[in-house]
């Protein structure tokens, strides 16, 4: 293995068997019903989640990992023969993930140990987490490894139509009769990334007008240079994903590869059912 472990989160939305074929190890975000806990991808996935959400009538709760849960992942790369460890985290504006991940690394005080915010979520931040995984493959030095992961940083983007203001609703984030007159109207709230939190955007009236949005931002952010890589991203909607999928490479150049992938529990109890967006990384300008 390399000398250099990679540790990430689970609000990466990175898929664990392309997490595992990249030797990155995700510590798993926490969902909490009642006093009932359970761990992001090894405990709950986002359909199992909304199932028991439908069903329950109540969304759950979240909290990040504890530092002894970074502290069992950090130990083990150490155990396996990682000489230091580069551990990248969802924004520390919207979780306590990237500080428990930062305590946990003050425990090791004769290992060498690397605690990054990656300013992203879901996606952006799994190419993140990519980037200075296949640097540290190719036998990259630390601090080129560590260059590789901010580079991208800051040519990821995400654009998100959700389906419903219903669980924003349930969450408190938005009033009930808020949410009902929207969903009277069918409107259908956009999100993106703004300095490091997700962020409602606008709102577009009908699921077709919302993809089409998000396309056209998706265009707007490229403008003359290329997709690199692409994930279609969504919450039990996977049909959905698929379709918007056709609709957006038919406007914008797509990759050759394109990952459709969950959300996750940890983001996805904030943005309910039927989030559908493009999470991807752009070339760099010349």
């Amino acid at each position: 293995m390399s000398k250099i472990a990679i540790v990430s989160d689970t609000d990466a939305s990175l898929p664990t068997e392309l997490a595992a074929k990249h030797n990155v190890r995700l510590v798993p975000i926490i969902i909490h019903f009642g006093d009932e806990s359970l761990l992001t991808d090894a405990d709950i996935n986002d359909e199992q989640l909304f199932d028991r959400v439908d069903r329950d009538g109540v969304l759950p709760t979240t909290s990040a990992p504890s530092p002894g849960a970074f502290s069992e992942a950090f130990q083990s790369a150490f155990d396996e023969g990682a000489e230091s460890v580069i551990c990248i985290n969802v924004s520390a504006e919207i979780s306590a993930t990237y500080g428990a991940a930062v305590a946990a690394a003050d425990m090791h005080t004769e290992e060498d140990i690397t605690v990054i915010d990656s300013r992203s979520l879901s996606m952006a931040q799994g190419y993140t987490v990519l980037a200075a995984a296949e640097a540290a493959a190719r036998g990259a030095a630390k601090e080129e490894v560590i260059a590789a992961a901010m580079q991208i940083r800051d040519r990821a983007h995400l654009y998100a139509a959700l389906s419903t203001l219903k669980y924003l609703a349930m969450s408190g984030r938005v009033g009930y009769l808020a949410a009902g007159m929207a969903n009277l109207f069918n409107v259908k709230p956009i999100l993106t990334m703004q300095e490091g939190k997700l962020e409602m955007l606008e709102r577009v009236r009908t699921q077709k007008k919302a993809w089409a949005r998000v396309i056209e931002l998706v265009k707007e952010s490229t403008g003359d240079r290329k997709i690199e890589r692409l994930s279609i991203i969504h919450v039990r909607a996977l049909e959905d994903a698929q379709n918007f999928k056709e609709q957006l490479c038919a406007e914008v150049g797509c990759p050759d590869e394109i990952l459709v992938t969950e959300l996750t529990p940890g983001l996805s109890v904030h943005s309910g059912a039927g989030l559908v967006g493009a999470a991807y990384l752009v070339e760099a300008e010349n």
